[in-house]
């Protein structure tokens, strides 16, 4: 089924029928599955080196397509080896890095322990002129989330330069700020401010608890709703690249040919998170044909 966000699931919400199913489709082709055999790379002859259960062996093919993935996966087989093996036969790769990750932030011990883990629905988040819209998540390291994984290539990359980045949250994108002005102009007849919040700005109580992170509330109802409308976040760091979704990095592009193929490895094809590209930068670099 198609979800709210255009992607598309299982219907069981589970990876496990849907890989049976890839399975039964592969063998009624006549794929033959070798496990635990790990790439060394290739011999002198040119066939390809692995080791197995049995001991090394070699194999020899018309056409080879490497799939091994990035960095961000160790404890399933993708920890990046690969690259320095591309690197002995002289092929060029660019570090790889963490790419749709999470960021570092000095939460209070009184918003870890109250908010850890809670959603921030439909917030706009901007970096560098850049903007996403969706949602985020709390989390005792920082924040993270599909808004977040968005801007992280910007964010990584000035993390990675000055040590830092600031990420700006609205926490409210659906109302300008003058009317969120007005509204917080309104008498509070004995609300406490989280009450007074939650009903006239539609604030929840983790946005509420974001905007007192970044000091004591303002009391002119102006300066409020700017903090609701750009509402700083000091990120101090990316978390390892062995929590990330994906990673950046990998074959450089002037490395293939048109058709993938490793220029210095005739026969030998690269595919996906290996090849050096992220979606927001590089995407049109890769044509219809290749993204299928």
């Amino acid at each position: 089924f198609v979800g709210t966000s255009g992607r598309v699931f299982p219907k069981s919400l589970k990876a496990s029928p849907l890989l049976r199913a890839w399975l039964r489709r592969l063998a009624s082709l006549g794929v033959e599955l070798r496990p635990r055999h790990r790439f060394l790379g290739w011999s002198n002859a040119g066939a390809a080196r692995f080791a197995t259960p049995d001991g090394e062996t070699e194999i020899e093919a018309r056409a080879t397509v490497l799939a091994f993935g990035g960095a961000s996966w160790p404890r399933l087989g993708s920890d990046g080896s690969w690259a320095a093996i591309l690197e002995n036969s002289g092929v060029s790769i660019a570090p790889l890095k963490q790419a749709n990750c999470g960021f570092d932030i000095s939460w209070s011990a009184v918003l870890l322990e109250k908010f850890a883990g809670a959603p921030l629905k439909n917030v706009l988040l901007t970096h560098a002129g850049r903007q996403a819209r969706g949602e985020a998540v709390i989390t005792r390291h920082g924040i993270e989330g599909g808004a977040v994984y968005a801007l992280a290539a910007t964010l990584r990359d000035e993390i990675l330069r000055n040590g830092e980045a600031t990420l700006q949250v609205d926490l409210r994108p659906n109302v300008d700020a003058d009317r969120l002005a007005h509204r917080l102009a309104a008498p509070r007849r004995g609300q406490s401010t989280s009450t007074f919040l939650r009903k006239a700005a539609g604030l929840a109580p983790v946005a509420i608890a974001l905007l007192r992170e970044a000091g004591p509330l303002p009391q002119d109802q102006a300066a409020l709703a700017s903090r609701i409308k750009g509402l700083p976040l000091r990120l101090t760091g990316v978390r390892p690249i062995e929590r990330a979704i994906s990673t950046a990095g990998g074959v450089q592009f002037d490395e293939l040919d048109d058709d993938l193929m490793l220029k210095r490895l005739p026969g030998v094809f690269a595919a996906g998170e290996m090849i050096d590209w992220e979606a927001d930068r590089k995407s049109t670099r890769l044509n219809s044909s290749h993204i299928t």
